[in-house]
């Protein structure tokens, strides 16, 4: 009976000051939507960021170099010692990655686990009187497929056909507009070595990444070691792996085991991924600040029913109320502001992402046509909700703890 007294009494006090119950609750709704939107927007495209990593490059890099340069005999044996050396020539060793076919197939012999080796390099690329500069990629096309998107983003030609071609080569987009290339023309591609090569385009793609597409070639690895003068040397062993999330610990142990830097997707792109905890702390910052305002209007309207309902309390306490009774009343009442809130804004939300859905982006000569990516999940309206009755309650606590600080007696004598 109790309760229902109570809710009664919060219900009533609402409704008496309607247009500031109004103001309060849309605060409350515009901060759970904006916050259930710009979630879903920010974590869409921190997905969709990541996919992108991950599906244009591989998870993991074996490079033929090491982390760390090898320490002088010296130290070596007098750790302790006292001793200084200058000048000294550091060792040169032969560039390449030691038994790398041995190293590849044991590694493709482990379950969801897919590795290649590759020689990357650097060349120029001649046609029609222009240069462009070009990494080199000499790679598997059979195992190429699964460790980048280079296949799915074929605009004219095949990877494939880089196994049928005579010295091919496929280039993206970007480079090919730039000189002037086309399909099946034959390109000069000249090597730091000096060494000139006639190359057929066999493949354009494109990314949407300008620096692959302007700056990327894939060839055969026996044409690239050839064309680079690296006989049977492969510098990259590059690893796929069923679970991403594992690739640092993964990477850690093979370079424990054989030694050469072992570079995670993680540790390649770790400043990159950094920013997305920066701009996650500054978006959320704003969407609680736009809460924090909505919390001020319920403890305004809450602080002025206590102001206005002085003597009302002091009624109510002489008829047998608790001070907790009369406590629970107003906080009822940020109770309800914030459940209201909170389904209006799961709305508000809605209708936004909706709208966010149907945004169309198109960046001439970056990439193609798309729509803003979007991560809808009960996350961002659970705690959403979370916030918004959470944020009501705290703001109603202190004006609901002054009305049960009321002495009825007091009251009734200065009304008398």
């Amino acid at each position: 009976m109790f309760w229902r007294v109570s809710i009664g009494i919060a219900a009533a006090q609402l409704s008496y000051r309607r247009r500031q119950t109004i103001v309060s609750t849309l605060g409350v709704a515009l901060g759970v939507g904006f916050f259930v939107a710009t979630s879903a927007l920010m974590s869409g495209s921190e997905q969709d960021m990541v996919r992108r990593l991950l599906d244009n490059a591989p998870h993991i890099t074996i490079k033929d170099e090491f982390r760390a340069a090898a320490p002088q005999p010296v130290f070596m044996a007098f750790p302790e010692g006292a001793v200084t050396l200058s000048s000294t020539k550091p060792r040169e060793y032969l560039r390449g990655i030691k038994n790398h076919g041995a190293k590849v197939e044991e590694l493709s012999q482990q379950p969801g686990v897919i590795a290649e080796a590759a020689l990357m390099g650097q060349a120029i690329v001649r046609y029609a009187s222009k240069d462009a500069s070009a990494g080199i990629a000499g790679i598997d096309p059979e195992k190429e497929r699964f460790l980048t998107t280079i296949e799915d983003n074929m605009r004219e030609g095949s990877l494939m056909r880089l196994k049928t071609s005579s010295q091919g080569m496929v280039i993206g987009r970007g480079m090919a507009t730039r000189l002037g290339l086309g399909m099946d023309d034959l390109a000069t591609v000249v090597s730091p070595t000096g060494l000139v090569r006639r190359m057929k385009v066999v493949g354009i793609f494109r990314t949407g990444n300008l620096l692959l597409d302007e700056g990327q070639a894939y060839m055969l690895i026996k044409d690239a070691q050839v064309l680079l003068d690296k006989p049977f040397i492969a510098n990259r062993i590059r690893i796929k792996i069923a679970d991403p999330d594992i690739a640092e610990d993964i990477a850690a142990q093979l370079e424990a085991r054989w030694g050469y830097r072992t570079e995670s997707w993680q540790e390649v792109n770790r400043d990159f991924l950094g920013l997305f905890v920066i701009r996650n702390v500054i978006t959320y910052s704003i969407v609680g600040a736009i809460m924090a305002v909505a919390s001020f209007g319920i403890f305004n309207i809450i602080s002025t029913i206590v102001m206005e309902k002085r003597r009302d309390i002091a009624i109510l306490m002489s008829m047998g109320f608790r001070a907790a009774d009369i406590q629970w009343i107003f906080l009822v009442q940020g109770v309800f502001v914030g459940l209201i809130g909170m389904v209006l804004g799961w709305g508000i939300g809605l209708v936004l992402l909706q709208m966010l859905g149907s945004v169309e982006i198109n960046v001439p000569g970056l990439m193609d046509t798309q729509r803003l990516p979007l991560a809808i999940g009960f996350f961002q309206f659970g705690i959403g909700g979370l916030f918004a009755v959470s944020s009501a309650v705290a703001a109603a606590w202190f004006p609901a703890r002054k009305a049960a600080q009321v002495r009825p007696v007091d009251i009734i004598r200065g009304a008398t």
